[in-house]
């Protein structure tokens, strides 16, 4: 049987097409075999492999108000705390353990001391989502065991790696494409737009690795603050492969 791993990019709301495109691969019969997350994938990912349908987390987040879990941090490091958010995580994921999800997941974090890469894919699973999604300055770090993590995507922001050894096809879903006419509105732009191409440059060499990937172009009409816009960018990245279902196909085929 042909094994078919879907790595998923960070992206902030942005993330929400990635639920579209898991939609779409169950619609099309089309089973994943293994994920692999970074931040906002890394949330995706966790519900999709716990077996929650991608219509049903899509509901979930958007009844719950994610800002309002997120309380202040009175630190150096930070200013805001993702403590909150283990709460959100633990209502609504059947499990918190690698071990008990129904598809095998792999999250990874930045060890911001050693400046590397760590992947997560055994143990307590909602410690790893907090450090995958641990945006730099803006939260405070997540402690595991004793060393602080910050958002994986810093260093790699589609982590192909953990697929490459298990799986046949590797599909890169990234939501994350660089417009063209980008306009300096506000300080708050242009941050987010440097950090965005920093972080896009980090994915270049790892869509090479994909088989089928997978880069709606209609997100760039949105930011990764738009969290009052689920329902449109599920439903772009749900179409975007719909539209592109032969094409996958063919793919799957000639393996």
């Amino acid at each position: 049987m042909t094994k078919i791993g879907i790595t998923l990019s960070g992206g902030a709301a942005r993330g929400i097409a990635h639920l579209g495109v898991l939609k779409a691969f169950d619609d099309l019969g089309i089973e994943i075999s293994a994920v692999s997350g970074t931040s906002s994938g890394a949330i995706v990912g966790s519900f999709y492999a716990s077996g929650v349908p991608p219509d049903e987390v899509l509901k979930i987040l958007k009844k719950v108000k994610l800002f309002k879990f997120v309380q202040p941090a009175i630190s150096k490091t930070g200013l805001l705390k993702v403590d909150k958010l283990k709460k959100l995580f633990a209502r609504h994921l059947p499990v918190d353990s690698f071990q008990a999800l129904t598809k095998r997941l792999t999250i990874n974090a930045t060890d911001i001391v050693k400046g590397e890469t760590r992947y997560f894919d055994q143990g307590p699973l909602i410690p790893p989502i907090l450090a995958s999604c641990c945006m730099p300055v803006i939260f405070d770090p997540v402690v595991i065991d004793g060393v602080s993590y910050i958002d994986g995507g810093i260093l790699n922001n589609l982590p192909v790696e953990p697929l490459l050894s298990e799986c046949d096809i590797i599909v890169g879903s990234h939501c994350n494409p660089v417009g063209q006419d980008f306009k300096i509105k506000n300080a708050k732009a242009l941050l987010e737009r440097t950090l965005l191409m920093a972080i896009r440059n980090n994915t270049l060499q790892r869509q090479q690795q994909c088989h089928y990937f997978i880069e709606p172009p209609a997100l760039t009409e949105f930011i990764g603050s738009d969290f009052d816009k689920t329902e449109q960018m599920f439903e772009i990245g749900y179409h975007y492969v719909q539209q592109r279902s032969e094409d996958l196909m063919k793919i799957l085929e000639q393996r």
